[in-house]
């Protein structure tokens, strides 16, 4: 099992929660490695030299190490972002693919767009937030780095199939695919987006087990936060053979 993180400072929220799963995965028996991809975490190089190719590359040599120490089948966990990254990643791959989705982005654009009202939110408390979205666009089609909430951003990794241009759809090979929601509301159910991509996915061949779970956007939040039930669900499924 393969676990990846999600885009920017989410990472660094997610921390404790993928440390959690891990540690619960690797005492029930399953092989998993953590990676922090090029310009993020520990690993090597700025974030302003990742690219999203090259975090597809990161993937593959994840893949390939991670072979020499197990033969089990494979799985991509991925959080938010690194769900794309993994439905995208998983067509270099030459193993069958199975998937576990935390809360996943189905819309590189739309995850993007969201990330840039960082910047907007900013430059509207100075009185700058016209025209901010289309600068920033301007500067990543002239191949320019843009600065968004302290990271340093490439044109290789959002544009010309990048985050941007990327969509979480199913690679070649159906498998399995455990899609967790988180929601503190009661009875949640999952959101139409996310309903019409799962169908996708069902329609090329994969299973598909989605829930929503209980528990806090600890990806998001202000303070560190655990979502236990959500841990307890994902092994829950893995055990059952979902």
């Amino acid at each position: 099992m393969i676990y990846l993180h999600p885009f920017a400072e989410e990472m660094n929220k997610s921390r404790r929660m993928a440390a959690l799963q891990s540690r619960a995965l690797a005492a029930a028996g399953y092989d998993v490695l953590q990676i922090d991809l090029l310009g993020c975490g520990d690993s090597s190089g700025d974030f302003s030299d990742a690219t999203w190719q090259g975090w597809k590359d990161d993937v593959v040599l994840a893949y390939n190490w991670l072979r020499t120490q197990s033969n089990a089948p494979l799985t991509l966990w991925g959080l938010r972002a690194g769900c794309l990254l993994a439905a995208d990643a998983a067509v270099d791959l030459p193993a069958a693919t199975n998937f576990i989705f935390w809360q996943p982005v189905v819309s590189g654009k739309q995850h993007w767009q969201q990330f840039m009202r960082l910047k907007m939110a900013g430059a509207l408390a100075s009185g700058q937030a016209k025209g901010v979205s289309e600068l920033l666009r301007q500067q990543l089609a002239e191949g320019k780095l843009v600065e968004i909430a302290g990271y340093a951003i490439s044109p290789e990794l959002i544009t010309n199939g990048g985050l941007e241009t990327t969509e979480l759809l199913p690679p070649g090979s159906p498998g399995k695919v455990n899609w967790f929601e988180l929601s503190t509301r009661e009875n949640a159910s999952l959101t139409s987006i996310s309903q019409k991509c799962i169908e996708q996915w069902q329609s090329a061949g994969f299973k598909v087990n989605a829930k929503v779970i209980n528990g806090p956007a600890f990806w998001q939040t202000t303070e560190i936060e655990d979502a236990p039930e959500l841990i307890a669900a994902t092994l829950a499924a893995l055990e059952s053979g979902q």
